[in-house]
């Protein structure tokens, strides 16, 4: 019994011990017992911090595989490239494909690498790299891309563009770039054109640019960065982008530029994607060298499931690997490291091999993102993260995507999705280099602490513009004046602390222009007028007033003007038609008295009517109702148009008897008269050059009280302004003088600052905010309401008085005069006191016709294409009266607005012949 159970014991150990065999030979009962083996290559710079994360998370990646999917064995073959040399990381890869026989290659690799690889070996062609290089370069910044390479990556524009929003987001005009040529076919001149680019959609410009050679190629690394900074430093920029560089090199670049005072106030750092991206794996004190640095990340989503189990695992290998290493975050780099494994392992899985056309047509959701390609890159359009080192660490102060600009927040969903939410284009608070919480201006002086030194006129013709006074008992020196406001107003706009001081200047505006260009000034504020033969010394900002240079004389009596003064109360228009209107409504009073009133007997009487009835004056009595209807509208009309003469030849009696003493400047070289102008600016140069003015003739005058005594002396005839002089000179001394001539254009006044100065850009576009929020208009108000004179004399404003605004009585009375008319040849004609047959009378009301005129009956037209309303009926009063012994036709079209009313109403009237006695 017990040798039987004994036996039976080491039957089940032995069937249980092939179990075990059999499973861990050929994993589950699901697994086929023929497996795919496959070796993938990997190259990467062992000391640096990116290639230990990628390294890592390939393993991650394969020991994944193994778990979930058996059938394929992926080994992985790695070779250290010994450095950024193009030449080493060639050879590391042709030593791959020849002896370790990968399928495909994963690695820190560039275009440029890539080609010169399959040039070495043209067994290459066949076999797929992924590099995991960022940024992507794609054509034309490179002249070819290999068929077989991939990038795990974005492309390079949407980096630099990134770049180029932070830059105009913060109004920088210049930059400085800082690249490291890490390779030996580098694609640093396609880049930093690609950046300039950019810079310039956004206003701005690479000023200076700093190649720096790769960490590993520098026998004392330390002491040529410090050089490079030096040379940096003296330059007048403060803005600095690392666009392409290490993190072993731009952490040596940020302790060196800390000792060297570059990270203190007034400094402004910006990195790329490539350092941004692995701040996170920076020890706390690398952080405290990079205190205030702007830059930007790619962003991933951290909440799946997926990437929190990888994070796990990330940390664990990653600290037993590298237990020296403080931080063990993976970075965007380690899951795409990550996701590359898995599409070269999907594809082996699928086809038992790899090639670049199938992983071409990956599409499937990685940790990092979407995997998908288009022209060998990343397909989708990638967020970036905004974010400022503050502390250990850094914050997010925002978003950035190529479609909708910044924008502060966004949803993360765990299908893999990123939903931006708000894009109002506005950056969270910045925490710059220095503590400074105020946005850096990015220029600096040639002295930081000292303020700008700003010269200012101190023999300014017009002190209303910039007057300079000295305190003896406070031993201080004031600068005021409209100039001195607006620029003051100016400096309030800009979106930095401006220190600066004022210098009273005491030569010449052109000695004073020059002193900014020799830098014994930083810049100069004042009533200077922008001229083109300046600008070889300067840069000007904006004119913040607009100028020209006109001539100022004084005014005298026209006679010839006073004899027919009261002629120019009304327009001759206004004048044919009250007379036309006024004899014609004579003749029609005329006409109803004349029969029963013998006061009316005879033409005279009507014409003596006619004058007496203006001024109502009349004697002769009314008998009949039909003369009162006529005369009660036409009374009404007479005493307003009376009014209305007696005030505009009041007004004109007052204004417009005088006119310009000096009618041009040729009649001033005619007569060899002197002028004078502000001798201490540019005006003796512009009569002498330009309007052929001599020398001798041109009187120099210091003040504005000097040109009002220099023209009652009679030492000048005519004073040349220039316009915003001319207005305070008029508003203050506004009787007796006025401006003639034609006005010669000028640039306007403005401030002056060095050429290139990106100050004057910023004072420019502070000038239109002050313009456009009706700040400068008031300073300008101010300005001349302190010498506001109540009796100016403006000898152009003062226009002749016309019909228009009588029409609607000359409508009522005309319509009622011609009625009473035709009311009264009817009377006469039936009481045939007029000797006249009739043959047809008609009153025919149209609609719209389109010719007027008074038609005889031989077809000619006697008044044209006017309105004959009026000077119809008085032709059809003369048929009557004269009696001509020849038969006539009439055919009268009324449109006049007095007689026929609107245009679009018409009367014909046809009268029959008149025949011979």
């Amino acid at each position: 019994m017990s040798r039987a159970l004994s036996f039976f014991m080491v039957l089940l150990f032995t069937f249980e011990s092939k179990a075990i065999t059999a499973r861990e030979e050929g994993g589950d009962n699901n697994c086929p017992r023929r497996q795919t083996f496959a070796s993938i290559g990997a190259v990467f710079y062992y000391n640096s911090r990116l290639s230990k994360e990628q390294k890592v998370a390939m393993d991650i990646a394969i020991q994944d595989l193994h778990s979930l999917i058996c059938s394929t064995k992926l080994v992985l073959q790695v070779k250290d490239s010994q450095g950024y040399s193009a030449r080493a990381t060639s050879a590391a890869t042709d030593h791959l494909i020849g002896k370790k026989r990968v399928q495909a290659i994963i690695g820190a690799l560039t275009i440029q690498e890539a080609a010169l690889t399959s040039d070495m070996s043209k067994t290459t062609m066949n076999i797929p790299i992924i590099s995991l290089t960022s940024p992507a370069i794609v054509p034309p910044l490179v002249p070819f891309q290999p068929p077989f390479f991939l990038q795990m990556a974005y492309d390079v524009t949407l980096h630099m563009q990134c770049i180029a929003a932070i830059v105009g987001h913060f109004k920088w005009q210049k930059v400085t770039t800082i690249y490291e040529n890490n390779n030996g076919v580098s694609s640093e001149s396609a880049t930093l054109t690609l950046l300039f680019d950019s810079l310039q959609a956004v206003g701005s410009r690479i000023e200076h640019h700093s190649t720096i050679p790769s960490l590993s190629s520098m026998s004392d690394p330390k002491a040529t960065i410090e050089e490079e900074l030096k040379k940096l430093r003296s330059k007048n920029n403060r803005v600095f982008i690392v666009v392409q560089s290490s993190l072993e090199l731009a952490i040596l670049l940020f302790q060196k530029a800390n000792q060297m005072g570059m990270m203190k106030k007034g400094y402004v750092w910006i990195v790329t994607d490539e350092i941004a991206s692995l701040l996170d794996s920076l020890d706390s004190s690398i952080n405290y060298n990079m205190q205030g640095v702007l830059g930007f990340k790619t962003n991933f989503v951290s909440s799946t499931e997926a990437f929190k189990q990888f994070k796990t695992k990330f940390r664990n290998k990653y600290g037993s690997e590298y237990p020296e290493e403080e931080n063990a975050n993976p970075s965007i780099f380690a899951l795409r490291a990550y996701d590359a494994t898995w599409a070269i392992a999907r594809t082996i899985n699928k086809l038992g091999s790899v090639t670049s056309e199938k992983l071409l047509e990956s599409n499937f959701e990685g940790l990092s993102g979407k995997i998908s390609f288009k022209n060998g890159t990343l397909s989708q359009l990638p967020i970036f993260r905004i974010i400022n080192v503050v502390g250990k660490s850094y914050r997010e102060i925002g978003f950035w995507s190529p479609k909708l600009g910044f924008s502060e927040n966004f949803i993360e969903h765990d299908s893999m999705e990123v939903k931006i939410v708000n894009s109002s284009g506005i950056l969270g608070p910045m925490f710059w280099p220095g503590g400074s919480l105020t946005v850096p201006k990015g220029w600096a002086s040639n002295d930081e602490d000292k303020p700008l030194q700003i010269g200012v006129p101190a023999k300014c013709a017009f002190k209303q513009f910039v007057r300079v006074s000295y305190d003896q008992e406070l031993n201080r020196t004031f600068v005021s004046g409209f100039s001195i406001d607006v620029f003051e107003a100016t400096v309030k706009r800009l979106p930095y602390e401006l220190p600066y001081t004022f210098v009273p200047f005491n030569g010449s505006y052109d000695e004073m222009v020059q002193q900014v260009y020799y830098k014994g000034l930083d810049a100069s504020v004042g009533d200077i007028e922008i001229m083109s033969d300046r600008f070889q010394y300067c840069e000007f900002t904006q004119p913040y007033v607009e100028s020209g240079l006109v001539m100022v004389v004084t005014i005298k009596r026209d006679n010839l003007k006073e004899i027919w003064l009261f002629t120019k109360a009304f327009t001759k228009k206004m004048w044919l038609l009250m007379v036309t209107l006024h004899l014609f409504i004579g003749f029609v009073v005329w006409l109803i008295e004349r029969g029963g009133n013998p006061e009316f007997e005879g033409f005279a009487a009507m014409l003596w009517f006619s004058i007496t009835v203006l001024f109502f004056m009349q004697r002769e009595p009314i008998k009949s109702n039909w003369s009162r209807l006529v005369l009660a509208p036409w009374f009404f009309v007479i005493l307003l148009v009376s009014a209305s003469f007696t005030a505009s030849l009041t007004s004109r009696m007052t204004v417009s008897q005088f006119e310009p003493s000096v009618p041009d400047i040729e009649t001033l070289q005619r007569t060899n008269a002197m002028v004078g102008c502000n001798g201490n600016s540019f005006i003796v140069r512009y009569l002498t050059n330009m309007l052929n003015f001599k020398l001798e003739n041109i009187v120099k005058v210091k003040s504005m009280v000097d040109y009002e005594e220099a023209f009652n002396r009679g030492d000048i005839t005519a004073a040349f302004f220039v316009v915003p002089h001319a207005k305070v000179f008029l508003a203050k001394f506004c009787k007796g003088y006025t401006t003639t001539g034609p006005t010669f254009k000028l640039g306007g006044l403005g401030f002056v600052f060095p050429k290139d100065s990106p100050l004057a850009i910023d004072i420019s576009k502070a000038i239109l905010e002050v313009t456009q929020s009706g700040e400068l208009q008031q300073l300008e108000n101010n300005l001349l309401s302190s010498n506001n004179c109540s009796s100016l004399i403006d000898l152009n404003n003062n226009p002749e008085l016309g019909p228009e605004p009588f029409y609607g009585l000359f409508l009522v009375s005309g319509c009622i005069s011609a009625f009473a008319f035709l009311i009264i040849i009817v009377r006469l004609v039936r009481n045939r006191q007029l000797k006249l047959h009739l043959t047809l009378t008609t009153l025919i009301v149209m609609g719209p016709m389109w010719s007027d005129g008074l038609l005889l009956s031989d077809g000619h037209d006697v008044v044209p294409g006017s309105r004959c309303g009026v000077i119809g009926l008085w032709v059809m009063v003369l048929i009557l009266i004269l009696g001509h012994r020849r038969s006539w036709v009439v055919f009268l079209v009324i449109d006049d607005p007095i007689v026929g009313g609107f245009s679009w109403w018409r009367q014909i009237v046809f009268l029959g012949h008149r025949q011979s006695d």
